[in-house]
């Protein structure tokens, strides 16, 4: 899939785990640490908006993503695709990935945030999600390849050990710092 396809896919996905959430929902815990359901999605659209008007000039209003989690979504989901498919020769520069053009920084750092956080809303709502076998064994691939980077920015916790035979999900959740067995 190309970048602009594979965020259509990865956010309609996503899209789907919040209409799925009744009011009662937002305030379970998410298997990240402290954080509720509702945290996930507004992590997502927060993070997102902040690093796009800080490192490309990017200036999208902000969403009250607690009012109207599905609103907020919906809308912030078209505000990223539109960025995806007319780029505009806008780039990012920024220190810690230097200078990319923006669809190319945004698919690998939030579609692959919005993919891995699929499952953290998904088991905060008391759902299984696939993240997919041969997706989840590359990203392994390449996250261990800069473990100590990872591990050094304080955005993945330790390492959950997960059976030898686990499944690359499993290793991938294990290796990011989740227990892929967490429920609520």
């Amino acid at each position: 899939m190309s970048p602009s396809e594979q965020h259509a896919y990865d956010s309609a996905r996503f899209a789907d785990l919040v209409a799925s959430a009744g009011a009662e929902d937002w305030e379970r815990p998410s298997p990240v640490a402290g954080w509720t359901a509702l945290d996930v999605v507004t992590h997502l659209v927060e993070w997102s908006r902040g690093f796009l008007q800080g490192s490309a000039g990017v200036d999208l209003p902000p969403l009250d993503v607690a009012a109207d989690p599905v609103a907020a979504w919906k809308t912030h989901t078209a505000d990223i695709q539109a960025l995806f498919d007319d780029p505009a020769g806008r780039m990012v520069s920024n220190p810690h990935m230097g200078d990319k053009p923006l669809d190319v920084a945004l698919s690998e750092i939030y579609t692959t945030d919005v993919w891995m956080h699929s499952w953290d809303l998904a088991r905060a709502l008391g759902q299984n999600f696939d993240l997919g076998a041969d997706r989840a064994a590359a990203m392994l691939a390449g996250a261990a390849a800069m473990e100590d980077a990872m591990r050094a920015s304080g955005q993945f916790g330790p390492r959950f050990e997960v059976p030898a035979d686990a499944t690359p999900q499993e290793q991938l959740l294990g290796f990011i710092g989740r227990d892929p067995y967490w429920r609520a």
